[in-house]
């Protein structure tokens, strides 16, 4: 089961310059479409003097949420080879925006492509990528009794991390990679006496 995607850690830019035309991009890790349009609209006040502000975004580690935008470029020239992009390095979690300010010559249909994916490709290379994984969160309930016996399951987990409230009873919300969620959650729900629940 593939429970591991790949996004940026923070903000990066890149740059390209054609033909006088400036191409200024960034990409920044975002979490939601609002999240990104947000970014969008901040580079737009920031850059209000360039003609074209063009983005595309990707979101989910399924990689099944995303948009491109032109922003008044010809239909295609823009948004798509930016997603096209975040695709070649299978990202997520990303939005990529590139600023273009006009150089005075026309660069056509091939060139205004070349240049936004290229812009795409400079902010991508600056950029940390890293994997992450897609966790499972567990609730669980029991007595102190059993306390030796959950720890000892959890102990066989590399990759389990909790937070815990012991105040009356003991409470644990585990989280865990998916691929050894329905392993971790057998092996608890064969301890007599636990209250289980995924979320």
């Amino acid at each position: 089961m593939d429970d591991t995607y790949k996004t940026v850690v923070t903000p990066a830019e890149g740059y390209i310059n054609e033909k006088k035309s400036k191409f200024i991009s960034y990409i920044y890790p975002v979490k939601s479409a609002d999240e990104a349009l947000g970014l969008v609209e901040e580079l737009r006040v920031k850059y209000h003097d360039a003609r074209h502000v063009c983005w595309a975004y990707m979101l989910g580690w399924e990689r099944e949420e995303f948009r491109a935008n032109d922003d008044g470029e010809p239909s295609g020239t823009a948004g798509r080879p930016i997603l096209g992009q975040i695709n070649s390095a299978e990202l997520t979690d990303v939005l990529i925006a590139v600023v273009r300010y006009f150089g005075g010559t026309l660069l056509g249909t091939g060139g205004l492509i070349r240049a936004y994916k290229e812009a795409a490709a400079d902010a991508i290379a600056n950029a940390e990528v890293v994997e992450k994984t897609v966790d499972d969160f567990i609730d669980i309930h029991f007595e102190y009794p059993l306390l030796n016996e959950v720890m000892r399951v959890l102990k066989q987990f590399d990759e389990v991390k909790w937070t815990q409230d012991f105040t009356e009873s003991c409470r644990m919300r585990l989280q865990v990679r998916r691929s050894l969620s329905d392993r971790l959650q057998g092996m608890l729900s064969a301890i007599h006496g636990i209250d289980l629940a995924g979320v």
